[in-house]
């Protein structure tokens, strides 16, 4: 891979390390602030989310420095809400999956034609991302619900 890509591909790695950080965190946090009936279920979910967000950022580190990069110290950006209701939980994990699925977007169409490795991780974790948002989806969806989770209703 060529220069100009090699460092646009760690630079992007690096973001979706950081981005991954951030998820640690959040679902960490949103795991001591689920209180109710389905905390028990929720929490544990909440909880292999933080698990499933640290290898990411851990498998991108590790690419990083595959390309002769150095993985970055920063973690993304962490937005508290203050709204700890289940429904409000879930709504901000749909935001972040969104958002970690441009991510890997972004780094395919710069790898793409150009890394055949970095082709196939970014293939992987965009369907892993993409699983996780129907996941989510299906979680704010009404019992009986057959229609794609609209966050304006």
């Amino acid at each position: 891979m060529e220069a100009v890509k090699t460092q646009a591909a760690i630079d992007a790695l690096n973001q979706i390390m950081e981005y991954e950080l951030a998820g640690v965190v959040k679902y960490v946090h949103y795991s001591l602030m689920a209180f109710g009936f389905n905390r028990i279920p929720i929490v544990s979910w909440l909880k292999g989310n933080a698990n499933e967000s640290l290898a990411h950022a851990h498998k991108a580190g590790e690419l990083v420095t595959l390309l002769g990069g150095h993985p970055s110290l920063k973690i993304g950006k962490l937005l508290d809400t203050q709204h700890h209701d289940t429904e409000d939980i879930l709504r901000e994990s749909l935001e972040h999956e969104k958002n970690a699925l441009v991510a890997y977007y972004d780094l395919l169409k710069i790898v793409k034609d150009h890394s055949i490795l970095l082709e196939e991780y970014c293939r992987e974790m965009i369907v892993n991302e993409e699983m996780h948002l129907d996941e989510v989806n299906k979680m704010l969806r009404k019992a009986g619900g057959t229609g794609i989770f609209d966050p304006k209703s």
